[in-house]
């Protein structure tokens, strides 16, 4: 493996000896998580999105739910265990998480944060998430990062029409 594609969020699985994958993908600005699947054959419930949101008491929570997906913040926030939370400015990201728009990942952040995974991908044994940096992915078990990181699994995307 290239350096290049040594990632916080790597050396944070290989420290933790979790098994993984990695798919790496040519892109050099932003493309949405939907673009992403697409552009890898990858599909779109096994594949997902990390957002930041602050709660109402100031503190950072990171959700992940499948790209497709849309957060609903109700839900987010209760899970969070906060009154309300809403999604950082996207400026904000890189202060807050040490990655950038479309690299961020639940691991390897600057600091930990709170993380809640949606209910769904406690079902997989696989999944796609984003490997610290725009072109790379990182394909792991749900329940192996969930226990890495403390993170929870709850239902926090809005229903589907």
């Amino acid at each position: 493996m290239g350096k290049e594609l040594k990632t916080n969020a790597i050396r944070f699985l290989d420290r933790n000896k979790i098994s993984y994958d990695i798919q790496v993908y040519q892109c050099d600005e932003f493309i949405d998580g939907t673009d992403v699947a697409d552009k890898l054959g990858q599909p779109h419930e096994l594949t997902f999105k990390t957002l930041v949101a602050q709660g109402k008491s100031g503190g950072y929570y990171c959700f992940l739910l499948p790209v497709a997906m849309e957060l609903d913040l109700k839900k987010a926030a209760k899970c969070a265990g906060e009154k309300s939370v809403a999604l950082i400015h996207v400026k904000d990201i890189n202060r807050i998480t040490g990655y950038v728009r479309g690299g961020c990942t639940p691991i390897g952040m600057k600091k930990q944060l709170p993380t809640v995974i949606h209910s769904s991908a406690k079902s997989l044994e696989r999944f796609y998430i984003s490997g610290g940096r725009i072109g790379t992915q990182i394909y792991l078990s749900p329940a192996e990062l969930a226990g890495a990181i403390n993170a929870v699994f709850g239902d926090i995307a809005l229903q589907s029409p």
